[in-house]
């Protein structure tokens, strides 16, 4: 295929020119080892949620230690809301992946925020983002004292 360089100023010839046996040889070798790679595709991914799991439960295990009074099976509920995949959230920074105790408490605080305050109904009764987090602060901050036994 030619297309106009405007750079050069001519036309040049894009892609690659194979010969049409080369090209038939290829698709059939393709075709041929797309079952194995189906088989070892399906293996990573079995893989790589069977270690996003450990982190998960590697992750409850860290709020779990650093909040001992937290309720029961609250740990599990904030690993997996702060490291599911793809969400941007805390829990997923590389800081949390080494189990960070910030990012940790991260995770934690904005679980509390969510969960024990009415965080949420300031944001949909139109508060700021900071406004209403400085409205809840000091009942997350009581929360967490009470769930690292400190209250």
């Amino acid at each position: 295929m030619l297309e106009w360089s405007r750079a050069r100023k001519q036309y040049e010839r894009q892609g690659l020119l194979v010969e049409e046996a080369g090209l038939a040889q290829a698709e059939e070798e393709c075709l041929a080892d797309a079952e194995a790679r189906e088989r070892r595709r399906v293996r990573e991914a079995e893989r790589r949620a069977e270690e996003d799991q450990e982190y998960v439960a590697r992750f409850a295990a860290a709020v779990r230690q650093m909040y001992p009074a937290c309720p029961q099976g609250r740990e599990q509920v904030i690993a997996e809301h702060a490291c599911r995949k793809y969400s941007g959230r805390v829990g997923r920074s590389a800081a949390a992946k080494q189990l960070d105790a910030a990012a940790v408490r991260l995770a934690v605080i904005a679980h509390v925020r969510h969960a024990e305050t009415n965080y949420d109904a300031l944001l949909s009764r139109g508060y700021e983002r900071q406004d209403a987090r400085a409205e809840v602060e000091n009942k997350v901050a009581r929360v967490l004292a009470q769930w690292t036994g400190n209250a």
